[in-house]
């Protein structure tokens, strides 16, 4: 049971607890996070919001989606699980494979 909504077009200005008072009106908030910028530690510009149910999460996306809040248009939905993209931003082997094949592991002929 997915919870969790994806707030984008956030004001830098906005809070945890900004946030937390206008999705409470829509049902109990268990969690509010706003990714920051690791060099600045600015806010990134989106947050993430957990509510208790899934009736409040969707009374939510459908109130408050589009609707202006300190001057920006939200957009709000369900969040989705972050896909795994095979991590460390490295390659196979790292370039330090084999030379089978007539190449660094390709099937050439």
């Amino acid at each position: 049971m997915n919870t969790k909504m994806y707030v984008g077009n956030l004001s830098f200005n906005a809070t945890e607890q900004d946030l937390s008072d206008l999705f409470g009106t829509h049902g109990e908030v268990t969690e509010v996070f706003i990714p920051t910028d690791r060099e600045s530690g600015r806010p990134r510009g989106f947050a993430f919001v957990t509510m208790e149910s899934t009736d409040a999460m969707n009374d939510a996306i459908s109130a408050l989606n589009g609707n202006d809040f300190q001057g920006r248009a939200l957009v709000v939905n369900e969040a989705k699980p972050q896909a795994n993209t095979g991590g460390g931003g490295y390659r196979g082997n790292g370039g330090s494979g084999r030379r089978d094949n007539n190449g660094y592991g390709r099937n050439r002929r």
